[in-house]
């Protein structure tokens, strides 16, 4: 009971922070980018929270992860509008959508695909609020123990976790993780004050800045190859008729039980390092059409092909804040993007945030809510207006988003560096995405280099220079053995499907 009591205060503390009018404007602002940035395919919420970074600079902790949330969860709900309308995933977690979506869409149920992903999203998402709520403290109890040991190791699981699971080979995955720490440790070393990989120009002295390494491999290179996947794809406004979009009692009975299993898909892969939306979705609708009953509807415009992956991806969007707020360990690209927003706002993530600023956490799990029901009762009526954004040629649309990135990353500074430095990353990320390499273990090594390195030198001084202290405590240990793990089955999964290739 006294747990109970314990919960029902926090989450009064943190209704008084997320109902201020200030922070539901934030979360309004948050929902409503989110969803116009899904909404133009390829970007993602990386690129929106990389332009709107600067812009928390001046705002408090609370009120800029608020804001930063709302447009990751609102992402997710935007891409599936482009992936039902035009089978372009607007996130890489809409990626199944596009099969049943865009299905139904030439068979004239655009709009009702649209009302079951808003539908689905919003249980989806609730259920993993429901989940965060209940496990991240007593998973932050566990994390006080841990010493800069367990934190080294802890860190190693969650980079080689990103890049085991990613589509491309492991050594790819951990080729751009690599890259990414070389680029985190560029600037001035502040255990010797010496600058590190700088040519000797004072610009980099203070490093290169998470908007320009995060709008440069992302945005500027998503862009780019964007504009050509638009061209010949064309709305058809037969499919999006307001008449059609309510499902009727039969077809909610058969999305009901998928949707459930989805969440709790999603709400568990969520969770885990290095996975995230996108295999959230995947495994979700994988194994709804393993326990179909008549599987091969699936890919056909199946009601329950909408709703899996948009429950599945929404529900894995809550949880991935459960090791990024309970460890400081992101799980994601997108998630080291808020991890470096709370630094930058002077909280330091941990378990120590749950309990030195329960505003802040709680806040945060309330504003969830409160951003779901802004896309549930939103989302229906804007319909048309995503449908217009989508029509503006991407020949003006593009450049002007080209514009703003620029922008942005000359604010942060001030400096014509960190634009010339957008511009080298952008190559980057071309040249990955071209030679397919992928690039989110880029932007975790980028903001977890620095911390592998901080807590291994620390782990030396407390161990006077013996790497042995990383195998004689237990959790090091056991965390150790499961990065090997992951390693070894990316390593097993890429030879495997290179011989099924040949």
């Amino acid at each position: 009971m006294q747990d109970f009591n314990v919960i029902i205060e926090n989450i009064a503390i943190g209704a008084e922070t997320a109902l201020s009018l200030t922070n539901i404007g934030f979360v309004s602002l948050g929902v409503l980018m989110g969803v116009f940035i899904g909404v133009l395919p390829g970007l993602g919420a990386l690129t929106a929270i990389a332009l709107l970074l600067p812009l928390t600079y001046q705002m408090d902790a609370a009120s800029s992860l608020i804001m930063l949330a709302g447009i990751w969860y609102g992402s997710t709900f935007g891409g599936s509008i482009t992936a039902i309308l035009l089978s372009i995933p607007g996130t890489p977690a809409n990626a199944i959508t596009c099969i049943d979506g865009y299905a139904m869409t030439r068979q004239g149920k655009g709009s009702l695909a649209l009302f079951i992903a808003v539908a689905s999203s919003f249980i989806g998402g609730s259920i993993g609020i429901v989940v965060m709520a209940l496990l991240t403290e007593p998973i932050a109890r566990i994390a006080i123990s841990f010493s800069s040991v367990e934190y080294f190791s802890l860190i190693v699981l969650g980079l080689i976790a990103a890049s085991s699971v990613s589509n491309s080979s492991v050594v790819k995955g951990l080729a751009m993780v690599v890259i990414g720490i070389q680029v985190g440790t560029v600037g001035t070393d502040v255990y010797t004050g010496q600058m590190r990989f700088t040519f000797d120009n004072f610009d980099l002295a203070d490093g290169i800045t998470l908007v320009s390494v995060s709008m440069g491999v992302f945005g500027v290179s998503e862009i780019i190859f964007t504009v050509n996947e638009m061209k010949n794809r064309v709305i058809d406004r037969k499919s999006i008729q307001m008449r059609t979009m309510v499902p009727s009692r039969e077809q909610v009975k058969k999305i009901t039980g998928p949707i459930l299993r989805a969440s709790g898909v999603g709400s568990f892969l969520g969770a885990l390092p290095g996975t995230g939306p996108a295999i959230s979705a995947f495994v979700a609708y994988a194994l709804e059409t393993r326990i179909a009953k008549d599987p091969e509807k699936f890919g056909k415009g199946a009601i329950e092909g909408v709703a899996t992956p948009e429950a599945a991806n929404n529900s894995a969007d809550i949880t991935a804040f459960i090791p990024t707020l309970a460890f400081g360990i992101p799980g994601s690209a997108t998630m080291a993007l808020m991890l470096g927003a709370m630094m930058i706002n002077g909280v330091s993530p941990g378990p120590a945030l749950i309990t030195e600023r329960p505003e802040i956490f709680w806040g945060l799990i309330i504003s969830f809510w409160i951003g779901s029901l802004i896309i549930l009762f939103l989302s229906i009526p804007m319909i048309g207006v995503w449908i217009r954004l989508l029509m503006i040629p991407f020949h003006i649309l593009m450049p002007a988003i080209l514009v703003f990135i620029c922008i942005g990353a000359y604010s942060v500074g001030s400096s014509p560096m960190d634009v010339w430095l957008v511009l080298i990353l952008a190559v980057i990320g071309i040249y990955a995405r071209y030679f397919d390499f992928p690039r989110a273990p880029l932007i975790l090594g980028f903001v977890l280099g620095p911390m592998l390195e901080d807590h291994f030198r620390r782990a030396m001084l407390i161990s006077r220079g013996d790497p042995i202290v990383f195998v004689e405590s237990t959790v090091s240990f056991m965390l150790l053995l499961v990065s090997l793990a992951f390693l070894i089955y990316g390593l097993y999964s890429g030879i495997k499907s290179k011989s099924k290739a040949v």
